[in-house]
């Protein structure tokens, strides 16, 4: 574990801020990509409010770096190191309000949450997942649609609720898939449309334009469907400047 790291602590990097700035927590376990973009997205000012803590289930998280670099407080809380999910979850409750978050964003948090934790957190967490949900739902996405023969693929954000990748969606970004795409390519091209409409729904959310009604998500008021509003391939590839 890196010297800047500590297991289920609060470092003081950051300064202080308005209490009124919307805050954001970030879930991870992995590199830590869509964290980066939410990294860029506030140093650009494209969010409105300021990520004040990542945590990481696994200690060698690359993310955890990406949010030493940036000031922001890297807390460390193995899931290992606990005898049952809801006893790690009842941790990561802990830590998590310890920030008192606006949002609570899901990237590449690796864990099923249990319902007490989806519950006390319901409508103010968001996760972002490498489909265009309802369709592929949990893991190896890319592999099935490639051996599903499927022409369509992408990613989208949307409310976490107990159902696995079953809540209401936000955003999503639509890719066609290529005659020689393959796993590594498509992880590539969906991992560019995640960075790009992860910080566009974070932002909704501080903003209060986007919300969860319970029976679904809504924008500016207004509901939204079942796919949320999704970015064409064209649109997505133009916003990416993808040739």
């Amino acid at each position: 574990m890196s010297s800047h790291v500590t297991p289920d602590t609060i470092t003081d990097e950051l300064p202080a801020m308005p209490v009124d700035t919307p805050s954001i927590v970030v879930l991870i376990s992995g590199n830590g990509s869509n964290l980066q973009a939410l990294i860029d997205a506030q140093a650009h000012h494209q969010l409105s409010g300021n990520i004040v803590a990542v945590i990481a289930n696994e200690p060698d998280a690359y993310g955890l770096t990406r949010a030493h670099d940036a000031g922001i407080d890297a807390v460390v809380l193995p899931h290992r190191e606990y005898d049952s999910r809801d006893a790690y979850d009842g941790a990561l409750i802990k830590v998590i309000d310890r920030h008192q978050p606006s949002v609570i964003v899901l990237a590449g948090f690796m864990r099923i949450l249990t319902p007490r934790f989806v519950q006390r957190y319901l409508g103010k967490m968001l996760n972002i997942h490498p489909s265009l949900l309802p369709a592929y739902q949990g893991l190896n996405t890319h592999a099935r649609v490639l051996a599903e023969g499927a022409t369509q693929h992408g990613c989208s954000v949307h409310f976490v609720t107990e159902e696995l990748d079953g809540g209401p969606v936000a955003i999503q970004a639509a890719l066609k898939i290529a005659q020689d795409d393959t796993e590594s390519t498509l992880k590539d091209k969906i991992h560019a449309r995640e960075h790009l409409i992860l910080p566009i729904a974070v932002n909704w959310f501080l903003e209060g334009r986007l919300q969860y009604s319970g029976t679904g998500a809504t924008l500016d008021g207004v509901a939204l469907p079942m796919e949320g509003l999704r970015l064409s391939h064209e649109d997505a590839a133009s916003e990416l400047d993808e040739t």
